[in-house]
């Protein structure tokens, strides 16, 4: 169980986490999302005690994470995938890991062998390829048989195959009991894999809640109309909280409204309808939704056209 209180982080004039407070439970994936520079990897690294909080606590089963005398038994992470010494076997780091940690030999070939890395134990880690060394990242951190598991973007460079890999391992870990936290941009996944979700924008929470509640409570329902006269139905349309987008040709994109108040505006104006199909929301549209006012980076697409 991870367990924030508090916790906040300044670097000089910038305060980078704001006063969180959550808990991370054990036999559930826990999603950790925010827009860039919203303070996950900061919150993550005061979770592992390699950036001391400025105020507030956070424990890791109990205590603070450098308390635990056998720090690698509870907690694993990755972090940085690619902070191994690139001259340095991918056995030969796990070894040394293991070694210096009470850890058996047989461990480091049973992890090489659960991330699909057997083939490549002697290989040295600089001749890695990006999702190799995501295999690597996760090797370390199922090392010592944790009882809990961080990971921070943990599908960067993988293929189709290896995400699903992901999304299975972590799965199972949560099904052992296990406290599972994990960042990730990738919101279809996230919809696949997290079960809970922790939402932070600008340093501070703005959400603790299970996926299902949260993609339908911050999400918008659309529906999806074709007709042999878009524009007059866009009109019939038109109210407030009623948004209306035209996909070109025949189709509506509509929010705020129902397929049934949708068809039968259409009837009462005699409009013929080609399709009536309602979407549900995703977690990408809830994330966005919720977090439009916490983006630090804002892209200007209209900044590259000529």
């Amino acid at each position: 169980m991870i367990e924030a209180r508090g916790l906040t982080k300044r670097y000089g004039d910038r305060l980078a986490v704001d006063g969180l407070t959550f808990t991370v439970r054990p036999g559930t994936v826990t999603g950790f999302l925010g827009p860039n520079g919203a303070g996950k990897s900061t919150t993550m690294r005061m979770i592992l005690g390699l950036d001391r909080p400025t105020g507030g606590t956070v424990l890791v089963n109990g205590k603070p994470y450098h308390r635990h005398v056998a720090p690698l038994r509870e907690v694993g992470a990755l972090l940085e995938a690619r902070s191994v010494h690139p001259g340095r076997s991918a056995f030969r780091h796990l070894l040394a890991l293991a070694q210096t940690n009470g850890i058996s030999r047989t461990r480091v070939d049973d992890v090489l062998e659960a991330v699909g890395l057997t083939g490549a134990a002697r290989r040295r880690a600089g001749r890695f390829s990006l999702g190799m060394g995501q295999r690597l990242g996760i090797a370390t951190a199922l090392l010592g048989d944790p009882r809990t598991v961080i990971l921070d973007e943990p599908l960067n460079g993988l293929d189709t195959e290896g995400i699903r890999w992901v999304r299975e391992l972590l799965r199972g870990l949560a099904a052992e009991g296990r406290t599972v936290f994990v960042s990730s941009h990738l919101m279809n996944e996230m919809a696949l894999t997290a079960e809970h979700l922790i939402v932070i924008g600008n340093g501070r929470l703005i959400a603790d809640v299970g996926t299902a509640e949260f993609v339908r409570t911050r999400g918008r329902n659309v529906v999806r109309v074709r007709t042999v006269d878009p524009d007059t139905l866009a009109a019939r349309l038109s109210g407030p909280g009623v948004e209306i987008s035209f996909d070109g040709g025949e189709t509506l994109t509509v929010s705020g409204s129902t397929t049934d108040r949708i068809g039968l505006a259409a009837g009462a104006a005699g409009i013929t309808l080609l399709e009536l199909t309602a979407q549900q929301a995703s977690l990408e549209e809830a994330f966005i939704e919720l977090t439009r006012d916490a983006v630090e980076y804002r892209a200007n697409p209209a900044g590259v056209s000529s």
